[in-house]
């Protein structure tokens, strides 16, 4: 079976683990509201190679986590993962960050029913999420939206999960029908049988070509001009 590294740093969370035959050899994860990705996803890597006793040249694929989610988090896993796979000439494997944080849930032995709406928080009560049916089947793309009573009425009953629908406690406590898992979020070791699938099917990605799914354009503003004299 092969050996797999996976990275996911599309939210606060930084999660990197390291699995082999549906088995969690090593993991690493820290939420933080620093963004701490750039100073410990390699640092995590490194750990986790050493704690399973193997080198990084036994790697047979990196799995990566490609959002929607944090603009610079996508970017930083990214990075990481393309370098390793670059480096060690071995395929990579990028995965919806929408789809670990349903395998997450899934793995928490949380009751899940109905429309699954997993969220990644946007900013304010905007989140990105996509309907997933209880089987698992994928009913629409990852889109932003803004959580309010309108979408709440469209959508009951529903299950909603990850930490765009934790900032949004007070709207599912006045919303009979929706049911709130708090504490979800997207690790990478519910990233394994996602990634050993892929594996195993030969389904990797153009190392020149992935790119994350950032859900929408990067909030980049101009420095202000500074008064000529």
């Amino acid at each position: 079976m092969p050996l797999i590294l996976c990275i996911e740093t599309a939210t606060k969370l930084c999660s990197v683990t390291l699995g082999r035959d549906g088995h969690i050899l090593a993991h690493r994860d820290l939420e933080s509201e620093k963004h701490v990705h750039a100073e410990k996803v390699n640092v995590f890597i490194e750990e986790v190679m050493r704690e399973a006793g193997l080198a990084l040249k036994e790697l047979d694929a990196v799995a990566v986590g490609i959002g929607p989610g944090s603009y610079t988090g996508l970017r930083i896993g990214t990075s990481a993962a393309k370098g390793l796979c670059y480096a060690l000439n071995i395929p990579i494997i990028g995965i919806g960050t929408l789809d670990t944080l349903v395998a997450s849930a899934e793995r928490s032995g949380a009751e899940l029913s109905g429309h699954l709406w997993p969220m990644v928080d946007a900013r304010r009560m905007e989140v990105f999420t996509r309907r997933v049916s209880a089987d698992g089947d994928q009913h629409m793309t990852a889109t932003p939206v803004v959580l309010d009573a309108e979408w709440i009425a469209v959508h009951t009953p529903a299950t909603v999960f990850g930490d765009g629908a934790d900032k949004a406690v007070a709207l599912w406590g006045n919303a009979p029908g929706m049911v709130h898992v708090p504490g979800i979020r997207p690790i990478a070791a519910a990233m394994i049988p996602l990634a050993e699938k892929r594996f195993k099917a030969g389904d990797f990605d153009d190392l020149a070509y992935l790119v994350p799914d950032y859900g929408k354009a990067a909030n980049v503003t101009q420095p202000r001009k500074r008064p000529t004299a």
